[in-house]
């Protein structure tokens, strides 16, 4: 691939954000999931409210919703975007590998997507937990931090292949 090929990179080879100016405006969302692997004790404890912090959950949906609104100041090259929603769900996963599924879906109105927020309110949210649990769990790890989800622009809808 050429450097002319690239949307971040000027004929000079230099990164620049890219001009969205004339780019329609429409209705935009994505969706991105991650996971925050850990100990059984530590679901247990964050199931039972039992973590000293306070609530795991609560404080990183908080966390990633606070991370998608700055993902621009976070990533150089990144639009910043007036975002019209984000949500954030955290989900326990008690399985033979257990730990915590996070999903954030994040929705605009703009020239640009939304999938850079919806990753950064994954991984905001994902290093939270891992903030709250590392009284308990040392080795929590956040892993699989994918976007799934995507619609609106030219490319119109897409969904992640199941074959990834």
């Amino acid at each position: 691939m050429k450097a002319k090929d690239l949307t971040h990179v000027d004929s000079s080879g230099r990164a620049r954000m890219v001009d969205i100016s004339d780019k329609a405006v429409t209705q935009r969302s994505a969706t991105a999931r991650g996971r925050v692997n850990c100990s059984a004790e530590a679901v247990q404890r964050i199931a039972g409210d039992a973590i000293a912090k306070g609530s795991v959950l609560d404080t990183a949906r908080l966390a990633g919703i606070m991370g998608a609104k700055r993902t621009s100041d976070l990533i150089p090259l990144c639009h910043p975007l007036a975002l019209r929603h984000i949500d954030v769900d955290l989900r326990l996963d008690s399985s033979e590998t257990p730990g915590i599924v996070i999903e954030a879906t994040a929705r605009v109105e703009g020239a640009t997507g939304v999938e850079m927020e919806a990753l950064t309110a994954v991984a905001i949210a994902g290093l939270t937990v891992i903030d709250m649990i590392k009284a308990v769990d040392h080795w929590a790890s956040i892993t699989d931090i994918t976007l799934v989800h995507k619609e609106g622009g030219r490319s119109g809808s897409l969904d992640r292949p199941e074959t990834r």
